[in-house]
C-alpha cells in the first residue's frame, strides 16, 4: 500500500512537471518524459544471490564508456553451444537461475549479463538500442551465441539484435512476452503520465532523431515476419504490461520459423517462471526443429 501510494504521487508530480514545462517548451518536456522512460527502477530491498551463481566465472566488457557485467557457465565440452539469457526491463538475471539450471543440465554453455543501468552493470538509461548493441557486443566478445532466451524488452532487443547477427551461422530464439510494438509501449507510458499531444508529438519525434529510424522499426512482430532463426514466441493472453493484442495478428499468419505458445492467466512475469513453460523453453535449443503451426498452451493461474 505504501509502494504504491509512493507511484501515485510520483505520478502526479511528473504529469505537473511535463505539463509545465510544456507550456514553456514542448521539446523539452519531451526531454524529460524520454528520461523517465528509459530509466529503470532499481529495487531498494536487498538481493539474494542464488547459489549458482556463484559457480560461474564473472564476466564483463566495455561498452559507451560504461562497464557491462555477467556470468559465464562453461561446460566441459569446449564444443558445447552458448545460450544467451536476456532479462526485461527494471530486472536482473538473478531471477533466471532455473534456467541457468536447466541450460546446464540440456548440456549448453550459458551467458547472462544485466543490461545496462540494471543490476550489476553500470549506466543510468536503457533503450532498445542500448540493448540490442549490448546484445551484438556479447555477441562479438563471446560468442558465437547459438540461441538466446529473452523476457519482455529483452525480446524486442534480441529480435532487433538477430537481425544483424551472421544468418549463416544457425540461431535458435525464444521469446517471452517480449515488448512486441513499440508503439503500444509509448501509448502505455502516455497513459501512466498524461502529457499533452504536442508534447507527445515531440517526444515521438525525438527517438526518431535519435535513433535515425521510424518507431515502426523497433517491433518485434516486424523482425519475427523476416527473422531466419527457428523462433519459439512465449505470450499470455492476460499480459497487461506487453499486451496481446499486439500478437493477435500474427497468430493469423503463416510465418517460416514462427511457432507460438499461448497461455492464459499467468500475465507477463509469471509466465517465465511457471515450471510447465519454463520446461518447454529449456528444452527448445536442443530440439532438432520446430513442429509447424501454433502450439496453444492454456494455464489458468490458480
Amino acid at each position: 500500500m505504501k509502494k504504491k501510494f509512493k507511484q501515485r504521487v510520483l505520478i502526479g508530480y511528473y504529469k505537473t512537471k511535463l505539463k509545465t514545462i510544456g507550456l514553456i517548451s514542448p521539446q523539452k518536456a519531451a526531454l524529460l518524459a524520454l528520461d523517465l522512460f528509459s530509466t529503470p527502477s532499481k529495487s531498494k530491498s536487498k538481493i539474494t544471490v542464488p547459489p549458482i551463481f556463484h559457480k560461474a566465472n564473472s564476466v564483463s566488457f566495455e561498452i559507451n564508456n560504461i562497464t557491462v557485467r555477467g556470468f559465464q557457465w562453461k561446460h566441459t565440452n569446449p564444443a558445447a553451444k552458448k545460450i544467451l539469457i536476456v532479462h526485461g526491463f527494471s530486472s536482473y538475471v538473478y531471477k533466471f537461475e532455473q534456467y541457468v539450471a536447466g541450460l546446464k543440465k540440456e548440456g549448453f554453455e550459458v551467458l547472462a549479463f544485466d543490461a545496462p543501468a540494471h543490476g550489476i552493470s553500470e549506466g543510468k538509461k536503457i533503450n532498445a538500442v542500448i540493448y540490442r548493441d549490448t546484445i551484438l557486443a556479447i555477441e562479438n566478445n563471446f560468442g558465437p551465441i547459438y540461441g538466446i532466451v529473452a523476457h519482455s524488452m529483452g525480446g524486442l532487443a534480441a529480435a532487433l539484435a538477430l537481425e544483424q547477427f551472421n544468418l549463416t551461422i544457425k540461431r535458435k530464439l525464444v521469446l517471452i512476452a517480449p515488448a512486441t510494438e513499440t508503439r503500444t509501449a509509448i501509448n502505455n507510458f502516455f497513459t501512466i503520465i498524461p502529457a499533452e499531444p504536442k508534447i507527445i508529438t515531440a517526444f515521438e519525434t525525438l527517438i526518431v532523431k535519435l535513433a535515425q529510424r521510424p518507431i515502426s522499426y523497433f517491433s518485434v512482430a516486424r523482425v519475427a515476419k523476416l527473422s531466419l532463426a527457428h523462433t519459439l514466441w512465449v505470450h499470455d493472453q492476460e499480459d497487461n504490461i506487453c499486451t496481446f493484442s499486439d500478437v493477435e495478428p500474427l497468430l493469423k499468419e503463416q510465418i517460416p520459423m514462427l511457432e507460438f505458445l499461448i497461455t492464459k492467466g499467468l500475465g507477463h512475469n509469471q509466465v517465465y517462471k511457471e515450471q510447465h513453460i519454463r520446461e518447454q523453453i529449456i528444452h527448445v535449443p536442443s530440439a532438432c526443429i520446430f513442429s509447424l503451426g501454433t502450439m496453444i498452451s492454456r494455464i489458468v493461474k490458480k
